[in-house]
């Protein structure tokens, strides 16, 4: 393959992968991690994502039962992630895991970031071929208000 072939076949896997990673979705195992995640308030969050050069922002109503689930990791519709590395406590995280993509193509993730009850930043980024560097990555979200609006969309 040659590499000009190669630059855009890899970033034709990370775009997808990385521009999607504000719907988070790993929901989170160990008690630590539970618990802390609940330090996360539910409520009306905005979040944004850059990576591979693409920024998006959304908005979503995040109810109680979700706060773990959205602050758990970074998943998205098109990525199914698992984080066997996964550390929360004291206002700072790490996530190191794999996202699989429905056609089976493998990416390595790694997070690191802080939080707090209204606000959080992650930054790392994604590996799509071992050996290969990680690309840049980074999500930061915010609490925009307790109640959602009426025609909030929700996670």
């Amino acid at each position: 393959m040659t590499m000009p072939a190669l630059v855009l076949r890899t970033l034709a896997i990370a775009a997808p992968a990385l521009a999607g990673a504000a719907l988070l979705a790993a929901p989170a195992s160990s008690p630590q991690a539970q618990a802390s995640a609940s330090e996360v308030l539910p409520g009306y969050w905005e979040y944004t994502t850059s990576a591979v050069g693409i920024r998006d922002t959304e908005q979503k109503c995040v109810r109680p039962s979700e706060i773990n689930r959205f602050f758990g990791g970074l998943s998205t519709r098109r990525w199914r992630c698992e984080y066997p590395v996964r550390e929360v406590g004291n206002g700072r995280t790490r996530f190191e895991g794999v996202c699989t993509d429905p056609r089976g193509r493998r990416v390595n993730v790694r997070l690191r970031g802080t939080y707090e009850p209204e606000a959080f930043r992650f930054s790392g980024g994604a590996q799509l071929a071992r050996g290969t560097p990680y690309l840049p990555a980074s999500i930061t979200a915010r609490r925009l208000a307790a109640q959602c609006p009426a025609n909030a969309e929700y996670f």
